[in-house]
């Protein structure tokens, strides 16, 4: 796998996981001599080369002048997000995708689930965006710290999530006003994919549906921003 960018990049250093080797323009300013003094540091192999060739091996296009090869994507279990709230010694807090098909939406929905202090993302392998570059420049380094896992099928994992005594709330119109509802301990939420939302079979299995008031002529958000508002709502109340 290949992860572009600057932040990415330097990111994906810091988190200690394994690098194979870094390309790098070989002109580079003082940002990218910070990134290449840290990969040295780390003991990783520092190819220098001109921006030609980064465009060649670029899968977003957008490298920033610098590319790390590494192994790709690390899934865990679900069970490895609810331990890791355990070892942290705080209730869950988990996202589950359904059906987000963007990798932009992905990745940006990884960054402020991070920031929030979500402890990890379920997300489904059927119709579905998996973790990929685009994803992981998106993210801008926050999926080298988040717990994501890759499951068979999300309804099965929300049914075991509520016998584990894990509130699920869908972010979706007709439900409750977000601002009114109790989002305190052990959570989960489920946010839908582009166009279609949470499917009615998932929303019959959860908790609760919560929607976010809007004002304007236009009744819908793009899913990330849905996130975005939805997680902090929920980090106010933990």
């Amino acid at each position: 796998m290949k992860v572009e960018g600057r932040n990415a990049v330097a990111e994906l250093l810091k988190s200690g996981k394994r690098v194979d080797k870094i390309l790098v323009k070989g002109d580079g300013d003082n940002t990218l001599y910070q990134i290449v003094k840290l990969a040295k540091q780390k003991g990783v192999n520092v190819h220098f080369v001109k921006n030609e060739a980064l465009n060649r091996e670029s899968i977003t296009q957008r490298h920033q002048g610098i590319i790390a090869i590494c192994d790709d994507y690390d899934y865990c279990l679900v069970s490895d997000i609810l331990n890791y709230a355990k070892g942290k010694e705080e209730p869950p807090f988990i996202v589950i995708l359904d059906g987000i098909e963007d990798p932009h939406n992905f990745g940006s929905i990884i960054r402020v689930a991070e920031c929030m202090g979500v402890h990890g993302i379920i997300f489904g392998k059927n119709r579905a965006c998996s973790v990929n570059e685009t994803v992981l420049k998106t993210s801008a380094g926050a999926a080298n710290y988040m717990h994501i896992a890759k499951v068979t099928n999300i309804n099965q994992e929300i049914e075991e999530l509520k016998k584990q005594g894990v509130w699920v709330y869908a972010c979706e119109l007709g439900g409750e006003d977000i601002n009114k509802s109790r989002l305190d301990g052990d959570i989960a939420v489920v946010i839908g994919g582009e166009g279609k939302g949470v499917s009615q079979l998932t929303k019959k299995l959860c908790d609760g549906i919560v929607t976010i008031p809007m004002k304007g002529k236009v009744n819908s958000l793009n899913a990330s921003v849905a996130a975005g508002i939805s997680l902090w709502e929920v980090s106010k109340r933990r």
